[in-house]
């Protein structure tokens, strides 16, 4: 069985979210979800620099390989069983058009984040809050 370390910020009040979610659908424990903002992280242990990690979802498969933006989110839904969430991601026609879309989204996620009546950013950095679990 394979695990996948997911590479997230805890910062982005859709992304902690999104995490939490994961968390409860990975019942046989395929994710490691790391933090960002921790401190202490070293982007560059797993091949990438922080900004890049920052920027858009990355995962680590167990052969070193990073997984960046809609594939590093495939990976994760297939991982915890619900591939068939991000099907329209997998499909050849379409991933140009949703990778800008998705690129996109994590470029604004923290004024998205307040749109959908989520923390406020300042500076773009959001402060990290409690989620209930699903």
């Amino acid at each position: 069985m394979s695990t996948l370390k997911v590479f997230f910020d805890s910062q982005c009040p859709l992304c902690a979210e999104e995490m939490r979610r994961l968390a409860v659908w990975d019942r046989q424990h395929r994710l490691q979800m790391i933090d960002i903002q921790q401190a202490g992280f070293d982007a560059g242990a797993y091949g990438a620099t922080w900004a890049a990690m920052n920027s858009e979802l990355h995962v680590q498969d167990e052969q070193h390989t990073l997984l960046i933006g809609i594939d590093a989110i495939c990976a994760i839904y297939i991982a915890v069983g619900k591939g068939w969430m991000v099907w329209p991601l997998r499909q050849h026609w379409a991933r140009p058009v949703l990778q800008r879309a998705y690129r996109w989204f994590a470029q604004h996620r923290n004024r998205i984040s307040g749109w959908l009546g989520k923390p406020q950013c300042s500076d773009g950095v959001c402060a990290a809050r409690q989620f209930k679990r699903f």
